[in-house]
């Protein structure tokens, strides 16, 4: 409830028969709506989550980006995005990247991109709200929410709040990712949360003299975790210089999306 003090011992509300999940804006249709998460920061998350929205939206679907990392937002940078978002009677408008995906996050919101955000949980949790209700996404065929690493106040907030049809897990190949890895499939399983599988981010090393794969962060690798936590590997993408420095251009759109078109079309194939 809209005026809920937080105290159900006093309270007569049943709201176990409500629905408490956050509504769209009345200028929003959104289908489908997937988080890309991970156990810990450093994973390329944001770029998975970019090129995956790109992907997606070369196979002719209409994709939106929210990021959902308030604290730590790259997305806007890695499309090239930069200014402040308006308004209309609707609510607020996402920005349009060059090939039409449609972006909202905090850095198109403050006075300057490199303004820090020094929020506690509870107003990062309303902002995420805000995100979801207040702006305007319009017709919406696929929705990706970059969430920030680890299990805290962000995560909760989406998988309780917002209808996710399921989730992406980054992760690379150390064992200390995959064991952090593991906390957040645990998470998703406990609050039912669907989990599409695991990309594996900088899986190889390719000599571009030899040609050989090296495996230079050692530890498991993906098909390993994924058979560990009983989920499908999506993808193995190897370390590829080309992509970050794309990013950091701002034209993660034009990176290879080989290994990405067959991760998207079983995003469109995944039954809950």
């Amino acid at each position: 409830m809209s005026d809920c003090g937080g105290n159900c011992s006093s309270c007569s509300e049943n709201c176990g028969e409500r629905d408490m999940r956050f509504k769209q804006n009345k200028a929003s249709n959104i289908k489908k709506i997937y988080a890309v998460v991970s156990g810990k920061g450093g994973v390329g998350k944001s770029s998975v989550t970019c090129r995956l929205a790109s992907a997606m939206q070369s196979l002719g679907k209409q994709c939106a980006v929210l990021d959902a990392d308030v604290t730590g937002p790259s997305v806007p940078k890695m499309f090239g995005l930069r200014g402040r978002a308006v308004a209309d009677e609707d609510g607020i408008l996402p920005m349009e990247t060059s090939t039409g995906i449609r972006v909202m996050s905090v850095n198109l919101l403050l006075e300057t991109e490199d303004s820090p955000v020094v929020w506690r949980g509870p107003v990062i949790s309303g902002v995420i709200q805000q995100f979801f209700t207040e702006v305007a996404w319009g017709e919406v065929d696929y929705m990706f929410i970059d969430m920030p690493p680890g299990t805290g106040d962000v995560p909760l907030t989406v998988f309780q709040s917002i209808p996710v049809d399921g989730i992406i897990v980054v992760t690379t190949p150390q064992d200390l990712v995959s064991l952090i890895v593991k906390k957040a499939v645990n998470m998703a399983k406990m609050m039912n949360v669907p989990i599409v599988g695991i990309v594996e981010n900088m899986s190889v090393y390719v000599c571009p003299d030899c040609g050989k794969a090296h495996r230079i962060f050692g530890g498991d690798d993906g098909e390993d975790i994924a058979k560990e936590v009983g989920c499908e590997l999506l993808a193995s993408l190897p370390v590829d210089p080309k992509t970050p420095a794309l990013a950091d251009k701002g034209a993660i759109e034009l990176a290879d999306m080989t290994e990405f078109l067959p991760v998207a079309r079983k995003i469109i194939d995944f039954k809950k």
